[in-house]
């Protein structure tokens, strides 16, 4: 029988952010393809509710809760830790859990949320995805999927900052791809436009904004959590095995899209 290009079995996944949104959704479907997934965010109460509802769905232990701030280096140590002790080797890593403390001007941005926009969406990335590299390069072969944002590609008068920290992220991706090709070790990110997720719920719940993003948008809507989660399992999987330093895009087509 033939094994699907898109089947993870035998494959451990870290995903941070997972206890809702995109993170989620792609836990859920990484297990339904098969691989062993890490859920982590900072209450062990919502990672537990997520593992439970994989575990549920498609048999126990596919699905583990560690808590984890991704602020803190010790504490994504910790989850690496527990990942390799419980479930075994890291294949697959999926960075997906970022914040944005500010809105507005960056003429009004202090200098802690400045630091605490690159730390957590940059600098952590870094140390995460450095502390699992043992195991894809003894493995040979491996997946790091960043979550990134088409604010990576834009300018802005409200969420500057954040949107420094996506486009570093794109160049993050870029230099571990070259460094880390001689290993078999792809890495890749993912650009969502607007999402449905409580990150961006300022956004779309605005009916103003809403209006805007609809009339710029050429599917004339948002996108849903499930929508990004296909295309990490894709990068994940071998069907994507020549794919490295990328940057896919998607959202619904805003950022093609001629402005009037």
């Amino acid at each position: 029988m033939s094994v699907s290009s898109f089947d993870l079995t035998g494959r451990v996944a870290i995903i941070t952010g997972s206890s809702r949104g995109i993170g989620a959704a792609t836990a859920r479907k990484m297990a339904a393809q098969g691989a062993k997934v890490v859920i982590s965010s900072r209450k062990q109460d919502a990672c537990d509710a997520v593992a439970a509802e994989i575990n549920a769905q498609h048999g126990a232990g596919t699905a583990i809760a560690v808590a984890a701030s991704i602020s803190r280096k010790d504490d994504l140590q910790n989850l690496v830790d527990q990942t390799r002790t419980q479930l075994g080797p890291i294949d697959i890593l999926v960075c997906n859990a970022a914040s944005n403390p500010y809105y507005g001007p960056m003429s009004g941005i202090s200098d802690d949320q400045f630091r605490k926009i690159l730390d957590n969406n940059i600098l952590s990335n870094h140390w995460l995805i450095q502390m699992a590299l043992p195991d894809m390069r003894a493995a040979g072969r491996g997946s790091v999927i960043i979550v990134s944002s088409i604010g990576g590609l834009q300018g802005t008068a409200s969420i500057g900052v954040y949107n420094i920290s996506k486009a570093a992220d794109f160049q993050l991706a870029r230099n571990l791809a070259v460094e880390l090709g001689p290993d078999n070790i792809r890495v890749n990110c993912i650009a969502p436009g607007l999402i449905q997720t409580d990150m961006a719920r300022a956004l779309w719940e605005n009916d103003q904004v809403m209006g805007h993003i609809r009339s710029v948008t050429p599917l004339r809507r948002i996108g849903q959590p499930d929508e990004i989660a296909g295309a990490a399992v894709f990068l994940a999987s071998d069907a994507a095995t020549y794919i490295t330093g990328q940057s896919i895009v998607i959202d619904g087509g805003t950022t093609i899209a001629a402005a009037l």
